[in-house]
């Protein structure tokens, strides 16, 4: 005997089989017991939520000899030749590879036949989207004033492709997901008689997998089913899936909430060098994430052993809510931009490096601090081949100490050009030292990147700026055609303009639009997370000159917020 899948030997045969469907089944039983079934069906839904299912327990419903409440018997004779798929009067049509006019055509064909023995003939067109224009327009009368012996049923997973004309025609029923819940409720009662040995973890781990669809779930089942092992686990499940294991997630999660740049993309090496999807190493790191955070505002969690919510209840102990809201917000971001790039593990590294940097440490305690400096002396000897550079606590004071002149000179310098006036000299200061701390800080975290010398020109500047032509961007194209670019550091790009910026083509570069356009493809170019400055070459600021001779003076970058 041929081996049957296990979607295809527990695909539900009554209307109460059905899981996740109540508000669907309920009524299609209602009408069937008051004789009221329509002659044409909708059912649209995701994947494996029941409605080829349903299409099939509705057709033989309406033609069983024995129905008992709204649902068919299944064993008349009539049941039985459905089930056996011998049945002539219903007929199940794939619209994926019956698309064209001529399959359609065949159907108004037979449909002025009697159906051979069963009451009605009843047409199931499955993935009906997929139909042609001329395939619609030829189903449209049919559809609408069918003979009283043919009933249609349509399914299909995007609605929203369909003609108005076909919707208006049709009783619309919309599957919802399955409930986690459900889906574990059903494999459990599918493990239970296939005699499947499958613990608890394990149920709960597919049921989140399976995101709603009960058929995705029964094929991660058979997978695990097929590996021949004496007992299905939660770890075999991940290790099949491509999930790494908790113990990893903690690791990485840990070394993030602490700053430790350096074991963070080592954990994150371990998992990809065994092959982990990073799709759903993401996914597994912003679920881990929400879960402490859950932890830590209700203490309590239900999907954990003891020796997971103890480690659970460690990170939570060391962090602030709003650190772990970052984190899950950066993350999803992160997700996003993964799909737009063919340099995954790039661009993972640097969004998990950027959740590392000091100012996300604020809100954590000293041990971060710790964690950074251990981090950049391991990291250390990995820069151009030089000795480790360790920048603590009592030498950024002393740095800040020495730079307390240059910053009233670049505060005097500022408030000349602004016309500030000169009582709100201490409070500039004020702000300008607190922008110099920020810099100092940011330092700890980037001291492990190799730095660009600031003034080197940027390579493939024309390329980028012709292909703003080649996307239909020409007012972007017309005003950067016969600009440069230069590195400023290492995350600032320089567009200059050797013949000065226009008002009007000012007016079209600071839009949001176009800053955002020039931003990614400067990103993407590089690989990391850029940003862009226009120069005017042609009105050099004076500020900006004085600052960058104490900048040398100094030996130390030097960035200026207006507040």
């Amino acid at each position: 005997m041929s081996y049957t899948a296990l979607y295809r030997k527990f695909r539900p045969t009554k209307f109460s089989e059905i899981v996740g469907q109540e508000h669907i089944t309920r009524t299609l039983r209602n009408q069937i017991i008051a004789n009221r079934v329509g002659h044409a069906y909708l059912l649209t839904g995701g994947r494996g939520t029941g409605k080829t299912s349903a299409a099939k327990i509705l057709a033989r419903a309406i033609n069983c000899l024995n129905p008992q409440d709204g649902e068919p018997c299944n064993e008349c004779e009539i049941c039985k030749a459905a089930l056996q798929g011998s049945l002539t009067d219903i007929v199940e049509m794939d619209a994926a590879s019956n698309n064209s006019v001529e399959d359609i055509r065949s159907i108004r064909e037979e449909v002025n036949f009697l159906p051979t023995i069963a009451k009605y003939r009843v047409y199931i067109i499955d993935e009906v989207h997929m139909l042609s224009v001329g395939a619609f327009n030829a189903l449209l009368k049919t559809l609408e004033e069918p003979p009283e012996h043919v009933k249609f049923i349509l399914a299909t997973t995007e609605p929203q492709k369909l003609p108005a004309t076909i919707l208006s025609r049709c009783q619309r029923f919309d599957y919802k997901k399955i409930s986690p819940e459900n889906i574990k409720s059903r494999l459990e009662f599918i493990c239970k008689e296939s005699n499947i040995n499958i613990t608890e973890e394990a149920l709960k781990t597919i049921s989140v997998l399976a995101e709603g669809a009960m058929r995705d779930g029964l094929s991660i089942l058979e997978r695990c089913v097929q590996e021949g092992e004496d007992e299905i686990n939660d770890d075999k499940v991940k290790e099949l899936v491509g999930i790494p294991k908790v113990e990893y997630i903690n690791k990485i999660v840990n070394s993030v909430i602490e700053c430790n740049v350096y074991e963070t993309l080592e954990n994150i090496d371990t998992v990809i060098s065994d092959g982990k999807d990073l799709n759903y190493l993401i996914w597994e790191i912003i679920k881990y994430v929400k879960d402490i955070l859950v932890f830590k505002s209700s203490g309590q969690l239900t999907l954990y052993n003891e020796n997971e919510l103890q480690k659970i209840k460690e990170i939570a102990d060391k962090t602030s809510k709003e650190r772990l809201l970052n984190i899950i917000y950066n993350l999803s971001e992160l997700a996003n931009d993964l799909k737009i790039t063919t340099q995954k593990t790039i661009m993972l590294e640097v969004g998990i490096m950027k959740l590392c940097n000091t100012e996300n440490c604020n809100n954590s305690d000293d041990k971060s601090d710790k964690s950074n400096t251990k981090n950049i002396e391991n990291k250390g000897n990995m820069i151009n081949n030089n000795e480790p550079v360790v920048i603590n606590n009592s030498e950024l004071e002393n740095k800040i100490k020495q730079l307390e002149n240059k910053i009233n000179q670049i505060s005097n310098l500022i408030i000349h050009n602004s016309g500030t006036n000169v009582d709100n000299i201490p409070e500039k200061s004020n702000n300008i030292r607190k922008n110099v701390i920020k810099s100092e800080q940011k330092a700890q975290t980037n001291i492990v990147k190799n730095f660009v010398p600031v003034g080197k020109k940027a390579e493939g500047w024309g390329k980028l700026v012709n292909g703003l032509k080649e996307s239909g961007k020409i007012m972007l194209y017309t005003n950067l055609v016969n600009t440069t670019a230069t590195e400023v550091n290492d995350m600032t790009i320089g567009i200059v303009f050797q013949n000065g910026i226009t008002p009007f083509g000012k007016s079209i570069l600071d839009k949001p639009e176009s800053i955002n356009e020039l931003t990614k493809l400067v990103s993407l170019e590089y690989g990391k997370p850029m940003q862009v400055k226009y120069i005017d070459a042609k009105h050099p600021e004076e500020t900006n000159d004085r600052v960058s001779e104490i900048t040398k003076e100094i030996g130390m970058p030097i960035n200026i917020i207006d507040e």
